[in-house]
């Protein structure tokens, strides 16, 4: 590859470019979650079928990934990029002129498959341009960044919704494509393979990198990991709005309410680049998990115990986030950094599990009642628990390998 490296003034300003197409996906997956309160009334359809839209474009956004990340790696990033953008743009169309739930799946499919492309460009430049505890501080601001971004897109969109309808979300999201799609052609750097691409099949091309990084010690449990802590992020995001609907919360204070987690998620990854130094990456991912547990088990008690408020559910989710942005950067940095060269696909697979993971989450928040937050926090506990396990599994099998700075 060859590999720019930002100095100077421009240094910002290309952070801002990647972490903007980083967040676009997570703008475009939240911003309809308000709407999706009221989606089943206005289109004639139960709560269930609407949880579909959420998991179709989470489904899209996570699979598309695993073919935007060789493909980036062989190509370009920036070429890839502005396909995936161009098809957001449409997918956001289609959406704005929907009147049913089929116009509506069709519309965040493409949406979802379109998005997918920043969220690997976005991460694997970031391998690209810095190195060392650099890219583990990056990651960690790229975080702090997106961590506004579904109590913002909520906002924005239930204020929306209110004042010109749902179909206003998806006219927001085909406008900030556009933008993206001229601030990537101006301001990214044309990062490309420096070898020729292979003369084999596209699909070889595609399917060749992955057995390689399937093998890499620590590989798959840095992307479990991964996978499962955001399941019960997006369980959170698509169960919220039900569970706050039960205590009387409509589109307009949801935004209030789903911004804890995201909020202290950016706290977290502050606390991360100022500890990473210090501490180490295995300590912040232990640290991370343990507040995480923390925070639902909070929620998960005061449910229990009858506590029917609003605050009761949202507040102990501080921990939740915080623990988040303790774990996440670390844990990604690993993961992309395990093969260099693979960067672009190893954050394909990563994305791959982590929305995987994510449209089951939110599928499974429509197989139960929720009445209250006992069952949505149950949810998000099994989650976490899954990926303690699968931390200590990759510790244990590393205490041989184990060195004084992973201490």
């Amino acid at each position: 590859m060859t590999t720019p490296q930002p100095a100077g003034r421009g240094h910002g300003l290309l952070i801002a470019n990647l972490v903007a197409q980083l967040a676009f996906g997570l703008l475009a997956m939240t911003i309809c979650l308000p709407s999706m309160q009221e989606w089943g009334q206005l289109l004639g359809t139960d709560q269930a079928s609407v949880q579909l839209t959420f998991s179709a474009f989470v489904l899209t956004y996570g699979c598309l990934q695993l073919v935007y990340g060789p493909l980036s790696d062989r190509h370009g990033r920036k070429t890839v990029l502005l396909v995936g953008l161009a098809m957001a743009l449409a997918g956001s169309v289609v959406g704005a002129l929907s009147h049913s739930l089929g116009g509506l799946l069709v519309a965040r499919v493409m949406q979802g498959a379109g998005a997918a492309a920043g969220a690997v460009v976005g991460r694997a430049a970031v391998q690209d341009l810095f190195h060392g505890p650099e890219k583990t501080r990056v990651m960690a601001f790229v975080g702090m960044a997106m961590g506004l971004c579904p109590p913002s897109a909520t906002l924005i969109g239930g204020t929306l919704h209110v004042a010109w309808g749902w179909q206003s979300n998806f006219v927001l999201i085909a406008g900030l494509a556009v933008v993206l799609m001229a601030s990537a052609w101006w301001g990214l750097p044309d990062i490309r393979p420096s070898h020729a691409p292979s003369a084999d099949g596209w699909w070889r091309t595609m399917l060749r990198p992955y057995p390689q990084l399937v093998r890499a010690p620590g590989f798959l449990a840095h992307v479990a990991i991964l996978a499962l802590t955001v399941a019960a992020f997006y369980a959170f995001l698509s169960g919220a709005p039900v569970v706050l609907r039960s205590y009387g919360v409509g589109p307009a204070g949801v935004g209030w309410h789903v911004m804890v987690p995201p909020i202290s998620y950016i706290v977290g990854n502050f606390l991360t680049t100022r500890l990473i130094h210090v501490r180490g990456e295995r300590w912040l991912m232990v640290a991370g998990q343990l507040a995480t547990l923390s925070g639902i088990g909070l929620v998960l008690v005061l449910g229990l115990a009858g506590v029917a408020s609003a605050l009761a559910f949202s507040l102990p989710l501080i921990l939740f986030g915080m623990g988040h942005g303790l774990l996440v950067p670390p844990c990604m940095a690993r993961t992309v950094g395990l093969v260099p060269a693979l960067a672009g696909t190893a954050a394909a697979m990563a994305g791959l599990g982590q929305q995987l993971a994510g449209a089951t989450a939110g599928y499974m928040v429509g197989w139960f009642s929720h009445d209250g937050s006992v069952n949505l926090a149950m949810l998000m506990m099994g989650f976490t628990l899954a990926a303690c396990a699968v931390q200590a599994w990759l510790y244990r099998s590393q205490r041989p390998m184990v060195t004084r700075s992973d201490a």
